[in-house]
C-alpha cells in the first residue's frame, strides 16, 4: 500500500442541532479494529442543506471510501448524495449502513447502482474489516456485508455485536459538537418485541457502567446541554438505571453542570417505587423521560406484542408527574390494529388526562424489517412506498379518519405542546363539556381551513380565539384573559396580537404604581411584559429572565389593583 487509505464518513441530520452519533461510532471501529493505517474525517450535514454543498464537501477530501449512514428522515438525500459522489468519484467505494438500508440490504444495491456495499446490522468491526480487505485487496468474509459479484449479489447475514463496542467520544468528537445536543449508547437491543419496532432485532447487552458513567461527565462538561439516552428501553434492567440515576443525581452541580438535562426513554409500567421516589428527587430540570403509551387499546397492544401493564402505567405517570421536576414526554400511535378513530380518541383522552408536558401524536411507520411490515397478512395495513412508510389506511382507520388525525396532530403541537396555550386550554375543558380528542379533532379541521402550513402565532391567535369563545359556556373575557397569561409566560416578544390587545386609558398609571411597589420592580436590564385582564381588577406581568426548566415558561405574577383609584383621575 504505497499511500495511506482516506475515508469519509458521513451522517445527515434531521436539523443542526442534532449530532450525529453513528459515523463517530464508525470511526471508533476503525481507531480499535482496523488492522491498516487511514486518514478518516467526519462529514457532517442536514437534509435541509442544499445537497450539491454536502457532496462538494465530501468531493474535495477525495476520499478513497465513504461511508454513509441511512435512516427514514435522509434516505432519499442519501440517494441524491450518493449518485453526486459516484460521478465526481468513481473509484470510490461507496458503503451504506444503517436501519433504513439493513433489513433490504439486496434490493438496497439492486436499485442503486452507485452503491457498491451495504453493511447489515452494527457496523463498527464490518466497516474496519471492509476498509482493510478494501486496502489489502483481500477477499475475507465479513458478517453483515452485502455486495455484487458478476451479476449476482451476495449477503453476508447480519452483524451482530458481542460485548461493547469502542467508545466514540474522542477530540475531534467535542470539537465538532459544538454545543448540540448530544447522544449516548450505554446498551444495544430491547427486550420487548413491538411489531412496529426494529430494536428487538439484536439481543439486548449491557456496557460497563463504569464506562456509561464516565461518559455522561465527559459529555456533561462539553459544553452540551441535552444528552440523550439512544437505549431503547433505559430501564430495562432496575439495577442499572436505579445507579445511573442515582449517579446522575450525586453529580448534579458538580461533576454535571447546573443547566445540562439528561433524556431518557423507558417504558412506564415496569417503574418500581424505589426508582420513582430516586427520580422523584432529582434536581428540577436535570432529566427528561419520555414513555412510550402508544394506545390504551388492550387488544391492539396484544397484536402488536405490546406487553403493557396500562393500570401501572397510568399509576406511575402521575406519580412522575406530582413533584414537576422531570419533563414528561409521552406518546400514541395512530393507524395500530384494531384501533379505530374511535378507540384512539378513548387512547388520547385518557392520555390528555395526565397532562404530561408533551403529549406526541405519531403515525405508524412500517419500517423494513418490522414485524408490521414483514407480515401483511397479519398485519393489513396500506402504507407509503417511500420513506417514512407512513400508514395510509387500516382495516380500522381509512384514509379520511388519518387525514382528521394529521390535523388534530397540527393543532396538539402549537396549542398544547407548544406550551403557549395551556392554561386556556385548560379553561376550556373546565367550562365546556367537549373532551380533549374532539377539541383537537374540530379545531383542527377549523384551523386548516383558516390557516396556511406557515401561519403565523399572532394569526393562529386569532384563529384560536375565535374557535374557543364561541363554546358553550365559555366567556370570551376570561378566555382572553387566560390567553393573556399564556402569551406573557410562553413568549419573551412582551407584545400583543390585537385579538389580546387590553384598550384601558389607565393602563400607564396603573403600571407605575404597581412598579412602584418594591416587591414590582423590573430589575435593570431584564424585559418585561405586561398587561391589565378585562374580566378582573387585575394586573399581569412576567420578566424573561429565566425559564422553568421543567415547563419552559417564565414566572407570571398577578396583582389586583383598585379600579376606582384610577377612574376619577
Amino acid at each position: 500500500m504505497n499511500k495511506k487509505i482516506k475515508i469519509v464518513l458521513c451522517s445527515l441530520s434531521s436539523k443542526y442541532v442534532h449530532s450525529p452519533l453513528a459515523p463517530w461510532c464508525l470511526a471508533a471501529g476503525i481507531r480499535s479494529f482496523c488492522r491498516c493505517e487511514y486518514e478518516y474525517k467526519v462529514a457532517e450535514g442536514t437534509i435541509n442543506e442544499n445537497i450539491n454543498d454536502v457532496a462538494n464537501r465530501i468531493i474535495a477530501e477525495k476520499p478513497d471510501i465513504i461511508g454513509l449512514s441511512c435512516y427514514i428522515w435522509n434516505i432519499k438525500s442519501v440517494r441524491i448524495i450518493g449518485k453526486l459522489l459516484k460521478e465526481a468519484l468513481p473509484e470510490s467505494k461507496i458503503v451504506l449502513g444503517g436501519p433504513e438500508v439493513s433489513y433490504n440490504a439486496k434490493e438496497v444495491l439492486s436499485e442503486n447502482g452507485w452503491c457498491d456495499f451495504v453493511i447489515a446490522g452494527e457496523g463498527e468491526e464490518p466497516f474496519a474489516a471492509l476498509c482493510d480487505n478494501i486496502a489489502l485487496g483481500e477477499n475475507k468474509d465479513i458478517a453483515g456485508l452485502c455486495f455484487r459479484s458478476g451479476d449476482e449479489i451476495i449477503e453476508n447475514g447480519f452483524s451482530v455485536g458481542i460485548g461493547e463496542p469502542p467508545s466514540p467520544y474522542c477530540e475531534e468528537y467535542f470539537e465538532a459538537l459544538k454545543g448540540r445536543i448530544s447522544y449516548l449508547e450505554t446498551s444495544r437491543g430491547c427486550p420487548f418485541s413491538c411489531a412496529f419496532c426494529l430494536s428487538s432485532r439484536c439481543a439486548l447487552r449491557f456496557f460497563d457502567i463504569e464506562r456509561a458513567k464516565e461518559e455522561m461527565l465527559l459529555l456533561a462538561k462539553s459544553g452540551t446541554q441535552t444528552i440523550k439516552l439512544v437505549d431503547r428501553t433505559f430501564n430495562a434492567s432496575r439495577s442499572r438505571s436505579k445507579e445511573l440515576w442515582k449517579f446522575i443525581i450525586s453529580e448534579h452541580g458538580k461533576g454535571i453542570p447546573e443547566g445540562v438535562c439528561f433524556h431518557f426513554e423507558i417504558a412506564g409500567d415496569i417503574l418500581d417505587e424505589e426508582s420513582i421516589g430516586i427520580l422523584n428527587s432529582a434536581p428540577k430540570g436535570s432529566m427528561q423521560l419520555e414513555i412510550g403509551l402508544q394506545s390504551f387499546n388492550e387488544k391492539t397492544l396484544s397484536y402488536i406484542n405490546r406487553k403493557t401493564n396500562t393500570k401501572k402505567l397510568v399509576e406511575n405517570i402521575k406519580k412522575l408527574l406530582a413533584p414537576g421536576n422531570i419533563h414528561i414526554h409521552i406518546d400514541l400511535i395512530a393507524g395500530l390494529p384494531f384501533e379505530d378513530i374511535a378507540s384512539f380518541g378513548e387512547s388520547f383522552n385518557t392520555a390528555y388526562s395526565l397532562r404530561p408536558n408533551m403529549l406526541q401524536l405519531g403515525f405508524l411507520k412500517l419500517l423494513h424489517g418490522a414485524a408490521i411490515r414483514e407480515d401483511s397478512e397479519k398485519y393489513p395495513c396500506k402504507f407509503s412506498a417511500e420513506p417514512p412508510y407512513e400508514v395510509i389506511s387500516t382495516p380500522w382507520t381509512d384514509e379520511n379518519d388519518l387525514s382528521v388525525l394529521h390535523k388534530a396532530e397540527d393543532a396538539l403541537e402549537r396549542l398544547y405542546n407548544s406550551g403557549r396555550f395551556s392554561e386556556s386550554l385548560e379553561y376550556i375543558f373546565e367550562k365546556n363539556e367537549i373532551s380533549p380528542f374532539d377539541y383537537f379533532v374540530k379545531f383542527g379541521e377549523y384551523a386548516s381551513l383558516r390557516c396556511e402550513e406557515r401561519v403565523s402565532l399572532d394569526d393562529y391567535t386569532a384563529v384560536f380565539f375565535n374557535f374557543s369563545s364561541a363554546l358553550d359556556g365559555i366567556e370570551p373575557s376570561v378566555l382572553k384573559d387566560k390567553m393573556i397569561c399564556d402569551r406573557l409566560c410562553s413568549n419573551s416578544s412582551g407584545k400583543f396580537p390585537s385579538v389580546l390587545k387590553v384598550s384601558d386609558p389607565h393602563i400607564k398609571k396603573i403600571r407605575l404604581s404597581i412598579e412602584s411597589e418594591e416587591e414590582n420592580r423590573r430589575k435593570p436590564g431584564i424585559k418585561r411584559g405586561f398587561s391589565l385582564l378585562e374580566s378582573e381588577s387585575a394586573a399581569v406581568f412576567s420578566d424573561y429572565e429565566n425559564k422553568d426548566p421543567v415547563s419552559g415558561k417564565y414566572v407570571l405574577k398577578k396583582v389586583y389593583y383598585e379600579k376606582s383609584d384610577f377612574d376619577g383621575s
